[in-house]
């Protein structure tokens, strides 16, 4: 984790933060970066649901195994999962690079801190547009009107802990939503336990219609996820660069729906 993102999370998550940085997760070197699909031997029995065009259904099926209530208060709750859309984000938290990577933990109680090696996250409410206006025609918000990315970097990591808290937690299952995935394999989430080892590496489906929606997740059959490192597609979106699917020379892909499995403490 760079010094810029650090800055922008709240003092009190540091001891999370040092925590989780033995691993390596953010780190060039560490796990999640290369291509690496090994399995640590745990038994876990990772399930993937994956889909693009319609992402109904498999909405459906995977928040039925993570747990079908809808868990939006701190603390941990015994059953169920939790969600973010970014479509509560508002006001000077919009359309800027300095979107808190706390702020679904200590605001809204969803259990999850991000952290990148970029330079921060990114809420948009006008499809990146104001970036770059050929992004418009590129990315869609799966639940309107705003998408998420990290800002100066493709990759991210999720760490999830008791909603409200900074105590290290663990969860069932993660999946996201991204929009516009162009181009196979180019856009990854990678699943680690508490001591770091690889769970499972999936690679979210390329786009089938003109929605441009995709998604991908994994559920186990117990919590067992201490992280998630996302790359979304092949670059980063600075503006600067152009969609493969508009002439450019590499894939760029935003995020919307985040769903995990409730955070459970780590004994």
């Amino acid at each position: 984790m760079t010094g810029k993102s650090r800055g922008r999370i709240a003092a009190g998550i540091v001891a999370l933060t040092v925590a989780v940085a033995a691993c390596g997760y953010d780190n060039a070197s560490g796990p999640g970066y290369g291509d690496s699909t090994t399995v640590a031997a745990v038994k876990s029995s990772p399930r993937v649901i994956a889909a693009t065009g319609s992402l109904t259904a498999a909405l459906k099926e995977f928040r039925h195994q993570l747990g079908d209530s809808v868990n939006k208060t701190a603390g941990e709750q015994a059953t169920g999962r939790r969600e973010i859309n970014w479509d509560g984000v508002s006001g000077v938290l919009l359309n800027v690079d300095t979107f808190p990577g706390d702020f679904f933990n200590r605001v809204v109680p969803r259990g999850q801190i991000f952290t990148t090696d970029g330079s921060g996250f990114r809420v948009s409410d006008n499809a990146l547009a104001d970036l770059n206006p050929s992004y418009a025609s590129e990315f869609a918000a799966f639940s309107p009107t705003k998408i998420f990315i990290a800002a100066g970097s493709r990759a991210m990591t999720v760490h999830f802990v008791v909603a409200g808290s900074l105590t290290p937690a663990l969860v069932n299952g993660f999946g996201v939503v991204f929009t516009d995935v162009d181009v196979e394999r180019g856009t990854t989430m990678s699943f680690f336990d508490a001591q770091g080892r690889l769970l499972q590496k999936v690679s979210a489906p390329t786009r089938s219609d003109a929605a441009g929606f995709s998604f991908v997740g994994v559920t186990f059959t117990a919590p067992i996820v201490a992280t998630v490192r996302i790359v979304s597609g092949q670059a980063r979106i600075t503006g600067l660069n152009t969609d493969v699917s508009a002439g450019g020379s590499a894939d760029l892909v935003a995020m919307d729906d985040f769903i995990s499995g409730e955070p459970h403490p780590i004994q």
